[in-house]
């Protein structure tokens, strides 16, 4: 008797599980059933009819192809809205008219002339206005194809009337270059007036008073005041400007046919290398005197040679 009883118990359990797992079943389905459905309806609440725009396209293009005027669709646009201005078409438009063809400007519609509604048209004035046009453009061009040829001639190397520019003339002007020709009788100036404290001698020695020796002297030495200006004694071309420990600072100028003048203790000088000098310039000024020429005092070192033999400078001084 137990043992149908626990059989019978247990039955009764098993069919209570199964109807329970049923009714769980069965709710799950209806719930998921649900949830479907409502997400369908969000679904095609949130889809964009795109049908409508497409035929709204098509209705607009038919229009526009129909003839409708672009100036209507914007006639109520006021020009501070938009920057559109209806005589402005683009390129290749279906729009575009030829004002050369038509004769059609945008102030004056077809059919009307510059007089009036009522005067009468020339068939043959566009063509009259192209042709002018024509005849204008070609002056115009032939003006401004005559001007560049004077341009370019200008520049062309070839042309036998080219221009000459301010920097070709100044090109030449430093290429020019004086002819110097200092010659036997020719005559030096005093390039400072003063005594001659040291004479030139070279057949004997004499006497230096600031080494206390007797030497041979190839130039002579004027005395001078300190900082008292020294000129050209002859026209020349500075060849060297240097500083030398017995006679300072030196300049030596080439006169042309070998001659040559060399000026020696000089300050403030004023003239470089290559430098082209005319008789009387001023070339710089008295400088205080060497420890070579302490006893003698300021002067001025003044040296000619020719073919680099020194030369006596007082037989070509003038008086």
């Amino acid at each position: 008797m137990s043992m149908r009883r626990n059989r019978n118990g247990v039955k009764k359990e098993r069919i209570i599980m199964l109807a329970s797992s049923a009714l769980v079943l069965t709710a799950l389905t209806v719930t998921g059933v649900y949830v479907r459905s409502s997400h369908r309806n969000i679904n095609e609440n949130n889809v964009l009819d795109l049908t409508a725009i497409e035929s709204g396209a098509e209705e607009s293009a038919e229009n526009t192809v129909a003839g409708e005027d672009m100036g209507t669709i914007f006639a109520e646009v006021g020009t501070d809205d938009l920057d559109y201005d209806p005589f402005f078409q683009e390129a290749n438009s279906a729009n575009v008219e030829n004002e050369r063809k038509t004769g059609i400007t945008p102030d004056k519609p077809s059919g009307e002339s510059g007089e009036g509604n009522n005067a009468p048209t020339d068939q043959n004035a566009p063509a009259e206005q192209s042709d002018k046009k024509t005849s204008d453009k070609s002056a115009g061009e032939k003006e401004k194809e005559q001007k560049s040829g004077e341009d370019e001639g200008m520049f062309d190397e070839s042309s036998e009337t080219m221009t000459e520019t301010p920097e070709d003339t100044e090109a030449i002007a430093t290429t020019v270059q004086p002819v110097l020709d200092f010659g036997d009788e020719d005559k030096l100036v005093w390039p400072i007036v003063g005594d001659i404290l040291i004479n030139y001698s070279m057949d004997k020695t004499i006497y230096f008073p600031t080494l206390q020796q007797y030497k041979y002297h190839p130039a002579i030495v004027i005395s001078a005041t300190e900082g008292e200006a020294i000129t050209a004694a002859a026209e020349g071309r500075v060849t060297s400007v240097s500083y030398d420990p017995q006679l300072g600072n030196t300049i030596v100028m080439d006169l042309g046919n070998q001659y040559e003048l060399t000026y020696g203790q000089l300050d403030n000088i004023t003239v470089s290398e290559g430098s082209y000098v005319t008789t009387g310039d001023i070339i710089g000024s008295v400088a205080s005197p060497t420890k070579y020429y302490s006893t003698e005092g300021a002067n001025v070192y003044f040296k000619l040679t020719k073919n680099g033999e020194p030369v006596n400078p007082m037989q070509m001084l003038k008086e």
